[in-house]
């Protein structure tokens, strides 16, 4: 069943603005997506009625915890994670990883190798390289193949030894859109005893995540992505999590999660991260026949962190929740790939305009519908104000993958990157190429 759109669009207010006169077309995704009006209700409601710290005897403390278990659950749900107490929530996924990389990282002795990738943003990146300074190891990194951005997996092997402590590989290029093959490179590092964090910010909003099947030991993304408010997510291994010895606080909890959530955490959002979970999921029932119900105000004995989806009018019968994801993301991926394909058949047409990234028609299912050009002429940021101007908004510059910029050479402009989601239409793709058109 495809994507019921208008019903889809309905539910995010932003989708509603104008820029001179023009509807705005958001293709902006990939550094952060619109939210629907139910995110924003659980984000109010929470703030409004559950406002407490956790841990109290009493009833807003308590709706606060409960806040934050839903939260975990939900996260769970969304990542296909056992144990709910296995996820923990941070202010994002780079302070996330900067804090586990120091974990981590003084495990490490010279000698010791670790493995990054240069289609990596540079959360991805930095932060091993910084703890592999201190501790003396070794960095070694994972090529591109300019020709379609995807990762030279031949480096990665070359790179793959017994002295490898670690593997951090994104899941999807926030800059070309490629996926990668994350459950070979993963099985490839167990291989050799390696741990393997996976950075999903950018995947999560286009495919399901299932971190059992991928094998990895962590991963990590962040809820303002996938139409939520920014809150990171980080889903470790129970083992791992428990054997490591995080940097906190002597008063705070040794066991998980709280022993991996420093300090007071952003309980609204989290309450965020569920409602936006739930939307997802309420996609895998929508159908023709469904009418858009009004987010209601939650009650405190149902709490904030409920599993139902309000947005859509229900909990989608007996399906549970990762199942309504699953369904959910059958449809987004149809979708997103449809649209993927329109666009870069529309960029292929323009001379002089060179698109980073996987194109051949039989691949595309290598990739997300993020797609990164540049032109000759007119550099990525004269473009994106152009198109601001037209009321399509896109992005220029490095994105934060400046592994990737400079390893092809593109510094100081980066590229000009257009993402698609699951709310955009083939009309707005079709606006844009117009667009294009007109200034390049």
């Amino acid at each position: 069943m495809p994507l019921n759109l208008s019903q889809i669009r309905s539910q995010f207010p932003a989708l509603a603005r104008e820029t001179n006169g023009r509807p705005v077309a958001y293709f902006d995704g990939p550094a952060g997506t619109q939210v629907p009006q139910s995110v924003a209700d659980a984000v109010a409601e929470c703030l409004l009625h559950h406002n407490a710290n956790s841990g109290a005897p009493f009833a807003t403390s308590r709706e606060a915890d409960a806040i934050l278990d839903g939260g975990r659950t939900a996260a769970a749900d969304l990542l296909g994670a056992a144990d709910p107490d296995e996820i923990a929530f941070g202010p994002n996924m780079t302070t996330l990883t900067l804090a586990a990389s120091r974990a981590i990282g003084r495990t490490w002795r010279p000698g010791d190798e670790i493995i990054v990738s240069r289609l990596d943003h540079d959360a991805n990146v930095t932060p091993w390289v910084l703890a592999a300074r201190d501790a003396g190891a070794t960095v070694r990194h994972i090529g591109i193949n300019p020709h379609d951005c995807t990762l030279d997996l031949g480096s990665f092997e070359a790179a793959l030894s017994e002295r490898t402590k670690l593997v951090a590989v994104g899941y999807a290029s926030n800059a070309s859109g490629t996926i990668n093959p994350v459950a070979h490179i993963v099985a490839r590092a167990k291989a050799v005893g390696a741990l393997t964090w996976i950075d999903a910010v950018h995947y999560a909003p286009h495919g399901l995540i299932d971190v059992q099947a991928a094998g990895c030991d962590f991963l990590v993304c962040s809820g303002y992505k996938f139409f939520g408010p920014h809150v990171g997510i980080l889903w470790g291994r129970r083992a791992l999590l428990e054997s490591m010895e995080p940097y906190k606080l002597r008063p705070s909890s040794n066991d998980l999660p709280g022993r991996w959530m420093t300090g007071t955490q952003n309980h609204e959002g989290i309450a965020g991260v569920t409602a936006a979970v739930d939307y997802m999921a309420g996609i895998g029932v929508l159908s023709a026949s469904h009418s858009v119900a009004p987010s209601p105000r939650l009650s405190p004995p149902r709490g904030v962190g409920s599993e139902s989806s309000a947005a859509f009018g229900g909990e989608g019968g007996n399906n549970s929740r990762r199942e309504r994801l699953r369904r959910a993301f059958a449809k987004i991926v149809a979708h997103e790939r449809e649209l993927g394909a329109r666009l870069i058949v529309g960029l292929q047409r323009f001379p002089g305009l060179k698109i980073w990234g996987i194109t051949h028609p039989g691949h595309l299912h290598e990739r997300v519908p993020t797609v990164s050009v540049t032109h000759v002429h007119k550099s990525p940021r004269e473009i994106s104000e152009a198109l601001a101007q037209r009321g399509l908004y896109t992005w220029a510059g490095n994105h934060y993958a400046l592994p990737f910029t400079e390893t092809l050479g593109l510094e100081p402009h980066g590229t000009l990157r257009i993402g698609l989601v699951h709310y955009n239409t083939a009309d707005e793709v079709d606006r844009l190429l117009a667009a294009l058109a007109e200034i390049v």
